[in-house]
């Protein structure tokens, strides 16, 4: 179906779409005049300098926020690589220059030579390969090709032979502008010029080349584009190659302005104030995104500006924006077909065993055996781990716990987060308080612990979820920055959180002791089996299958009187509990509120567990946690990306159901041989032999003569 307003629609159709376009951007040039009324005025009174130099910032982030909008557009995925595309290229210029002495106007232009290379390789040898699967399994791809990238921005200055910082790309030219108190250099002037060329550019590429309207007319249903010859994956590979040219003239110009931070990860401050751009734009609205994204880096730039000012007041700011921009905009428009990703076929659940042989006696004894088995191996680790491998099972039991909740959200409802381990943080800083300042039992801790990130959960969902769409990504990752930065920094809430060492406390009021690493170990592997048995109890509920039914088609849900905003809602408060029960284990394990377990990488770490063991998959959810935790601290720093990043994708590529439904995969095989060899015909496992070779079927010769007679 080619989108409305450009392709196929009438006369008034097209001037109804463009008053529409007209009033949007209108409203945009409103909202950027409060905003510098606010900046100027009240409550950030700047001078005009600053405003003019956060327009220049706002400017380099409207370019990955319209990289974001492009690939939209184009593909319905949230590009979570989007910035780190930007950053190996930009990467490499800055090093050509700095290290090897290469002319500055020759980098650039290999820079852009590289970012278009870069863009078309990623989107022939990875995102192709996803060309026909659910867009949300597209977007947990995208979050494996990030940390990919960035590995690889890492890797540039062995090339180069240094791995210091590199400092700020001086201008090929000396320039020097006083403007409201402050000095423009050189490479300001390039912003200047080069950011309204490319907001120029891209404006007539999508709508004057024949390709760009194509690219806007595929975006709904690419099926259809095909059918009427457009040619769909050449548009993608196009469109993928520009988002990383605006993601490598952003970052090149940052490198100008602030400095690129060679041989360290980028933080992930701008690319959330692109994303926050693009979330108000809707993604697909590039006037507005544009605006947005200017009208955040004056706000930015004049939050840094006043006395005593912190980066997490600029962080707390920035997740405001997020949960207001969503609530603002409402609900995302869809297309005819439906919901933007509404079908999950990746996200396969184990199925249970076939009716015909779950009685059979060797698969009573076998389950017997191997559930009693595995309780044993599990029990008797303290007996043969050393403190220290104790200490790695335990967190990787309550890792399992996190990766429990996230079955809940992502493989049941559909909705992906990126705020999980921020959700335990905040679990850890209630419980912790309880325990440490108030004297409470461990058991309180948890309930309160686990109530409080409930509460948080459908504060900070509702406004994403009642939107739709992936932007509870957005929001979730909005927030895990703001936790780690701001609510869990004892510098400003240090009267609200627990300080120093936390001992042990009482469980059950002293009934129960937990004050060695063993009985602590057998505590947290208790609330392991708590949250299993209560995981298996929600999805065989009614709730658990609304849950799967909104996930696969949440418009025929609706259909049936069905809220599923507050269904979706229930599932995302339980995935808080669990996450901030698993909190408050850590904490008293830890004996510490450490902030660097709940830092936004960790909750990424967090998400690649499911996705590895296999979205849906209960079982799978332990396995991801075994491997994600277990290979960190075995791997050498250099290989821990096949952990998360590499070891994400190939899962993806190669283990489409992840890690558990391989091993239901192997369990299947043996139950198909043993309805092999009892000769029982089991409908579900039917995949290798026809039922002619099970049951002979014998044919009474008289009895269709009979039948022939009575014809």
């Amino acid at each position: 179906m080619l989108e409305r307003g450009v392709i196929g629609v009438s006369t008034a159709n097209r001037r109804e779409w463009l008053e529409k376009a007209l009033s949007e951007r209108a409203l945009g040039l409103v909202a950027l005049v409060v905003v510098f009324f606010a900046v100027i005025v009240w409550p950030f009174p700047s001078p005009l300098g600053v405003v003019l130099g956060g327009m220049l910032v706002g400017g380099r982030i409207a370019l990955i926020a319209l990289g974001f909008a492009l690939v939209y557009r184009a593909s319905r995925v949230v590009n979570f690589a989007q910035g780190d595309l930007g950053q190996v290229p930009a990467t490499l210029v800055v090093l050509l220059v700095i290290s090897a002495g290469w002319s500055y106007w020759l980098a650039l232009g290999i820079g852009v030579v590289a970012s278009l290379a870069l863009g078309g390789l990623v989107e022939v040898l990875i995102i192709r390969r996803f060309f026909r699967a659910p867009r949300l399994i597209l977007t947990v791809a995208t979050i494996g090709l990030a940390q990919v990238l960035t590995g690889l921005a890492l890797f540039i200055p062995n090339l180069f032979n240094t791995s210091a910082l590199a400092s700020r790309l001086e201008p090929p030219f000396t320039v020097h502008i006083d403007f409201g108190g402050v000095v423009f250099n050189a490479n300001d002037l390039l912003t200047m010029i080069i950011v309204p060329i490319a907001f120029i550019s891209l404006a007539l590429f999508l709508q004057r080349s024949s390709s760009g309207i194509a690219i806007r007319g595929a975006a709904e249903r690419a099926d259809r584009a095909s059918m009427l010859g457009i040619p769909v994956k050449r548009l993608s590979t196009i469109v993928w190659a520009l988002a990383s040219l605006l993601a490598f003239l952003a970052m090149f110009l940052r490198a100008g302005a602030v400095g690129l931070p060679i041989g360290s990860v980028l933080g992930p401050t701008f690319f959330l104030q692109a994303l926050a751009a693009a979330v108000i734009g809707r993604f697909e609205r590039f006037p507005t995104i544009a605006l947005a994204a200017i009208a955040l880096g004056v706000v930015d730039q004049a939050m840094t500006f006043q006395p005593g000012n912190r980066p997490a007041y600029n962080d707390l700011m920035l997740f405001g924006v997020v949960l207001l921009g969503l609530l603002l905009t409402g609900r995302a428009a869809k297309g005819r077909a439906g919901s933007e990703a509404s079908t999950w076929q990746a996200a396969r659940e184990v199925r249970p065993i076939p009716r015909e042989l779950v009685n059979l006696p060797e698969i009573r004894i076998g389950r017997w055996v191997l559930g009693l088995g595995l309780i044993g191996f599990v029990l008797s680790l303290p007996a043969w781990l050393s403190a220290s491998r104790l200490d790695l099972a335990t967190v990787i039991v309550i890792s399992a716990i996190v990766a429990l909740s996230l079955v809940v959200l992502t493989g049941w409802a559909g909705q992906v987060s990126l705020g999980q381990m921020a959700l335990a943080g905040i679990g850890a800083a209630v419980g912790g308080a309880m325990t440490a300042v108030h004297g409470l039992d461990l058991l309180l801790a948890l309930l309160g612990g686990g109530i409080a990130g409930a509460i948080i959960a459908v504060i900070i969902g509702y406004p994403a979820i009642r939107r739709g769409g992936l932007t509870l990504a957005v929001s979730t990752l909005a927030f895990a920055l703001v936790t780690w930065s701001f609510i869990l920094n004892q510098e400003f809430l240090g009267n609200w959180l627990p300080s120093g060492r936390i001992e042990t406390p009482q469980f059950l009021w002293g009934a129960i002791d937990i004050s060695t690493d063993t009985r602590l170990f057998y505590l947290c592997v208790g609330v392991l089996a708590l949250a299993l048995l209560a995981v298996r109890g929600i999805r065989a509920s009614r709730t658990g299958r609304v849950l799967i039914a909104i996930r696969e088609n949440d418009r025929a849900v609706r259909s049936y009187g069905v809220s599923a905003v507050r269904t979706t809602l229930a599932g995302f408060a339980v995935s808080g509990f669990l996450a901030a029960v698993a909190g408050v284990l850590l904490v008293h394990q830890q004996h510490g509120l450490d902030v660097t377990n709940f830092a936004p990488s960790e909750s990424i770490q967090a998400f690649s567990m499911v996705v590895i063991g296999g979205l849906g998959s209960i079982s799978g959810a332990i396995l991801g946690a075994i491997y994600v935790r277990g290979a960190a601290w075995l791997l050498p720093a250099e290989w821990q990306f096949l952990a998360t990043g590499a070891g994400l994708l190939l899962v993806l590529l190669i283990l489409p159901g992840g890690l558990g439904a391989a091993l239901a995969d192997i369990r299947d095989g043996v139950l198909r041989a043993i309805a092999r060899r009892r000769n029982i015909i089991v409908p579900s496992l039917l995949a290798d032999r026809r039922v002619e070779e099970l049951v002979p079927i014998k044919i009474d010769a008289s009895a269709i003569e009979g039948i022939g007679d009575s014809a």
